[in-house]
């Protein structure tokens, strides 16, 4: 009987055992998975794509590798930009041992769409895109070039195969010319159309893993906690060049640049405008180069193109060392921009604009002009110690004696005063009496009377 009592309960405490085991296998029953506390590093991806930005995210990828985040999400909101330099970015996220989300808050276009589909997992906010990756030129034109246009369709193929994504939705971003069945929206992509997706469209065909509302809900969803979260900022000389490579902002220091340098170039002593060119240049390149778009040769280039404008006012060379100092300080100038139709344009207006400036200025103050060192402009007064030469007009007409032997030059003496006289070549004695018949100048002509 205790026995029998004794299987009872080893029985019932299997029976327990099994039913709890069972319930814990089922979806939703399941205790909730242990929610996971490394670090969680946002990385905002919102400007342009170009050297800058590459920049500023590989100073992101290496400060979250050394807190040891266990997983990177990518803000993104961009209108794309550099294909090269995507490409470059989408290199260093395959690359991270770090998981990386791509929360796109806003739009993944164009470049910023090939960044999204480098990521692990794509996170979308309602109302944003991806896709329009078709490639452009500077001035906006679609690139024809079909040997460009496959290597970049091919790019973002690959890119969305790597992440298990339909890689028929990407080429059909990247290329007008490719057609796209996506019956999960209903629609078809023909000839001449280009793929962009909202967040609905790119839940819907696998182009975007979740909708989320913030940057804490993606770092949730993924099974991170939100109490562990950092949120990449721009250093404050990023700040700084972020302001400075504003076109409007570098228009404005490449007027006063050249402005500047110029008027204590051609009206030297004021010493302000120099500092103020010499500074404004120095800001432009300071900001470009912090952005990551200018390298040390642009600031080699400058400096170059300063010395040799510097030279040419004091150096004879016809023009040819202001011709090499103007050529080297623009290619500086191109050299250290974003864009180099943005950076043409910039300086073509503050070319004009410093001209008007220079000219003005060169007019106010035309006495201090350097021109003014290749003009005689002093004058030998009597102020100043210096006789002119007495007119011998009057001398015409009058007579005089010989007080030397004409030779047929010698002395005279007419009116009281000793002359330095000629003859026409005939030779008259001394003390013989003469009448001046020609003046020229100082030379005085006279004949026996």
């Amino acid at each position: 009987m205790g026995f029998s009592k004794y299987t009872k309960w080893l029985a019932i405490g299997f029976i327990l055992l099994f039913v709890v085991g069972w319930t814990a296998s089922i979806p939703g029953t399941a205790q909730a998975e242990a929610t996971k506390t490394d670090p969680v590093y946002v990385i905002p991806v919102e400007q342009k794509i170009e050297t800058g930005l590459e920049k500023f995210m590989k100073r992101g990828f290496k400060e979250a590798g050394k807190m040891n985040a266990g997983l990177i999400i990518l803000e993104v909101d961009t209108p794309g930009g550099l294909v090269n330099t995507a490409q470059n970015i989408g290199k260093m996220i395959r690359e991270s041992n770090i998981t990386t989300v791509a929360y796109i808050r806003g739009n993944a276009a164009s470049a910023g769409s090939y960044i999204a589909l480098n990521a692990d997992k794509i996170a979308m906010s309602p109302g944003s895109m991806i896709g329009a990756a078709a490639m452009v030129d500077s001035t906006g034109q679609r690139v024809e070039d079909p040997k460009l246009v496959a290597a970049w369709k091919a790019e973002m193929s690959a890119a969305a195969e790597s992440s298990g994504r339909n890689a028929d939705i990407a080429a059909g971003m990247a290329d007008i010319n490719t057609v796209v069945d996506l019956p999960e929206i209903g629609q078809k992509k023909e000839k001449g159309e280009i793929i962009a997706l909202s967040t609905e469209q790119a839940l819907k065909v696998g182009y975007a893993d979740t909708i989320a509302s913030s940057p804490e809900e993606v770092a949730a969803w993924m099974g991170y906690s939100t109490d562990n979260m950092f949120m990449m900022q721009h250093t404050g000389a990023e700040k700084v060049a972020s302001f400075l490579t504003n076109p409007i902002v570098m228009t404005i220091l490449l007027f006063l640049g050249i402005a500047g340098i110029v008027i204590e170039l051609i009206v030297p002593g004021f010493g302000v405008p120099g500092i103020i060119g010499v500074t404004a240049f120095v800001l432009y390149f300071f900001g470009n180069y912090v952005a990551g778009f200018a390298g040390n040769e642009t600031w080699l280039l400058f400096i170059v193109g300063l010395v040799l404008m510097i030279l040419e006012m004091f150096v004879p060379s016809f023009g040819i060392l202001g011709v090499l100092g103007a050529v080297s300080l623009i290619a500086g100038v191109v050299r250290a921009a974003y864009d180099t139709s943005h950076a043409m344009l910039s300086l073509g207006i503050a070319f004009a604009a410093a001209v008007v400036v220079i000219v003005i200025v060169a007019i106010v103050f035309k006495e201090r002009g350097i021109w003014n060192r290749f003009i005689l402009s002093e004058s030998l007064t009597k102020e100043q110690g210096y006789v002119p030469t007495a007119s011998k007009e009057a001398l015409l007409g009058m007579t005089g004696i010989s007080a030397t032997p004409l030779r047929p030059a010698g002395t005279a003496v007419i009116d009281q005063e000793r002359i330095d006289v000629v003859t026409d070549g005939e030779f008259i004695p001394r003390d013989t009496e003469i009448i001046v018949i020609h003046v020229e100048g100082a030379r005085v002509v006279v004949k026996p009377k």
